[in-house]
């Protein structure tokens, strides 16, 4: 299962709702090659589901991920900070070995 916490479910409600997102609108996260680790993390609102696509629902937050890419994110929390040291979602997964330092990649 993928999760998200209550700060993550905030700020994404409020920018599919921003973005006027139909009521069915979700999460897409996935995983694809590249990056300074291995792997990137990707994330963005989505629609139309794919025959692949396993889907979630957390805090009332519908999430979707190809059957791929949840291999690495199978436990993994959408989290949203806006701090100091940078905004954004970020991705807390527990399949990562190591991680770069802008958080946006990571290797298994």
């Amino acid at each position: 299962m993928i999760t998200v916490t209550e700060r993550a479910k905030e700020k994404a409600m409020e920018l599919m709702q921003k973005e006027s997102r139909p009521q069915d609108a979700f999460i897409r996260v996935g995983v694809d090659g590249g990056g300074c680790s291995g792997l990137t993390y990707k994330l963005e609102f989505d629609d139309q589901l794919k025959s692949d696509d396993k889907v979630f629902e957390d805090k009332g937050v519908k999430i979707v991920c190809d059957k791929k890419s949840f291999l690495y994110l199978v436990g993994t929390e959408l989290d949203f900070t806006d701090g100091l040291n940078g905004k954004g979602f970020s991705f807390n997964n527990p399949n990562a070995s190591r991680t770069c330092g802008c958080g946006e990649s990571f290797a298994v």
